[in-house]
């Protein structure tokens, strides 16, 4: 039976963290340590990668589990697919108080709405990292960003449309495409999407209709602002909070699979 993760931060006063919902966390996942990269079997030729981020106070280990799980969904994504798992540096939360966590950057507002301030320069940092990965990628495994998917989760979906739209730009290789489940369009004054990246790069967008975390209304107001730049999505919203379920990992399968194999 395919087992799926899914993730509700808990609130108190200043305190956030996210945390495995229940009893659907991935057995496997549990017994993986908190290694940044895991892969499948690759072959020299036809190799691609998925670079999901995690979370708010998580690990990379929260989501590692998607390496098993969008196989069994769809099992060309067990062919030849390096799945990558950057974790977050320990950054001070504002609206913790200041505490230290996991967090690909600060945050100053919440819940987190369309008029949420940016914690610009952490951002700017968490992009510098991912493209460090999506280098290293190219180096020692042979893959081009182009056979790259890059998505994450709440703070992870944020910096991921980060760096695939607005900080994709010219002279850089389009990703194959881009994953934002319960995220937010960030840095949204700034934004600019080369021809080329709005061309090349489409987006799938998962969201809670009752998330009061991340709120319901991000997804609209993102949707519309990367359209009207030209880029391709297909965007979705499941009766849950700030979590995920198997309809939306389903989804997220189908999309990741149509990009990574168009022509099988």
């Amino acid at each position: 039976m395919l087992q799926f993760k899914s993730f509700v931060f808990s609130v108190a006063p200043i305190i956030l963290t996210s945390s495995p919902r229940g009893s659907i966390r991935s057995v496997t996942a549990m017994m993986m340590s908190n290694s940044s990269t895991s892969s499948q079997q690759c072959s020299d030729n036809g190799k691609s990668a998925v670079i999901f981020l995690h979370g708010l106070g998580d690990t990379p280990a929260g989501w590692s589990s998607l390496q098993r799980n969008l196989p069994s969904i769809r099992p060309k994504l067990g062919k030849d697919v390096h799945y990558v798992f950057p974790p977050a540096p320990t950054v001070s939360i504002s609206i913790n108080g200041g505490m230290q966590m996991p967090g690909w950057f600060d945050l100053y507002d919440w819940p987190i709405g369309v008029n949420a301030r940016d914690d610009r320069d952490g951002k700017l940092a968490a992009v510098e990292q991912i493209e460090q990965t999506v280098e290293r990628l190219e180096k020692e495994e042979g893959i081009s960003p182009s056979r790259m998917i890059v998505g994450g989760f709440s703070q992870g979906g944020a910096v991921a449309l980060l760096a695939s739209y607005h900080r994709r730009t010219q002279g850089k290789v389009p990703f194959a495409g881009c994953v934002c489940l319960s995220g937010w369009l960030t840095l949204k004054d700034e934004l600019v999407v080369s021809e080329e990246v709005a061309k090349s790069t489409p987006l799938f967008w998962g969201h809670g209709r009752y998330d009061d975390k991340v709120l319901f209304e991000q997804q609209a107001f993102g949707v519309e602002k990367l359209q009207s730049h030209g880029v391709d999505v297909t965007h979705a919203a499941y009766p849950m909070g700030h979590e995920s379920d198997y309809d939306e990992l389903e989804a997220m399968a189908e999309f990741i699979e149509k990009r990574l194999f168009p022509e099988e």
